[in-house]
């Protein structure tokens, strides 16, 4: 389908240029011209030099009758939990019916084979069986419909302009401006949400996933309180970007000095112990004096483990 809509799209293309647009083959791009002609998709080579793939004059494949939110919606299909979760479930699955009908017979079974090979697992690990919050759909509609929202967050009433939803390990957080300013916001923490019949105007510069990743990195970067001193040997120093925290690591590298010693930071010198031993004899603490000691200790218990 990717290839058809190019073709659509944009006239011509060669298969130099399809393979690099699509990120495959040449080979694959012929296989798969192959198959669409097969299949009932009138689509040509233009011979000689300037030459390329074309569809028939005239032609175009076309999505049977989908809505907004259907077209919305299909974009996240692939997330079902979130859908289900902020109750646009129901609006996909008929976004996915009709983009079905849409492919030729020979190529309907795609999304079932698609399935059985891929899937996407949003939630943490560890995440509970709470039902998601009561407020995650009304804030969802408002997401979508560009609605303010009269909110009650941790007990304080505030207006809100609701830009986007971000699911992080099987949490939901909102981003929205409030005033001048663009601020996260946990999910599970509002006490109430209405949504108002008060369109905004969105930002068209604003970037949710830029947004997102920015504040995320800020927040990491502001539990990192504390900094140890550790002496690496040569393999502690590859040891050291698995088990330092990702914001920490560049700051890491840059301190390293010939014999080893490293600065790193840490969230606290409790949580840095824990690091520590996952280097085992591959790094000495030099500092703070209460890690030094309480990694001796460690290492003495478990010499008297192993004697």
């Amino acid at each position: 389908m990717s290839l058809v809509l190019l073709l659509q799209g944009r006239g011509g293309m060669t298969a130099a240029e399809l393979a690099e647009e699509l990120e495959v083959s040449e080979r694959t791009v012929h296989r798969d011209v192959l198959a669409l002609s097969e299949a009932g998709v009138p689509v040509y080579a233009d011979r000689g030099r300037g030459g390329g793939y074309r569809l028939l004059e005239g032609y175009r494949t076309r999505l049977t009758g989908l809505d907004r939110a259907e077209a919305e919606a299909l974009f996240l299909s692939e997330v079902p939990a979130a859908l289900r979760e902020m109750g646009l479930e129901g609006v996909a699955a008929t976004a996915r019916l009709k983009a079905a009908a849409a492919l030729s017979p020979a190529l309907r079974d795609a999304p079932a084979v698609a399935a059985q090979r891929f899937h996407l697992d949003a939630p943490g690990w560890w995440a509970g069986d709470e039902p998601p919050p009561a407020v995650l759909a009304p804030l969802a509609r408002a997401v979508w419909n560009d609605r303010r929202v009269s909110a009650r967050y941790k007990g304080r009433a505030r207006t809100l302009e609701p830009y986007g939803l971000v699911l992080k390990a099987g949490v939901w957080y909102l981003a929205a401006r409030l005033g001048t300013r663009f601020l996260i916001f946990r999910v599970p923490r509002f006490d109430a949400v209405s949504v108002l019949d008060e369109p905004f105007d969105r930002d068209p510069a604003f970037d949710l996933a830029a947004f997102w990743t920015a504040q995320a990195a800020e927040f990491t970067r502001s539990l990192l309180r504390e900094v140890i001193t550790l002496r690496l040997s040569e393999r502690g120093v590859r040891m050291l970007r698995h088990i330092a925290d990702p914001a920490a690591l560049d700051d890491a590298l840059a301190s390293l000095r010939p014999d080893g010693t490293v600065r790193l930071a840490v969230e606290s010198v409790e949580v840095a112990f824990s690091q520590v031993l996952r280097f085992g004899a591959e790094a000495e603490v030099l500092a703070p004096p209460e890690l030094r000691a309480m990694t001796a200790e460690a290492a003495a218990r478990m010499s008297a483990l192993y004697r």
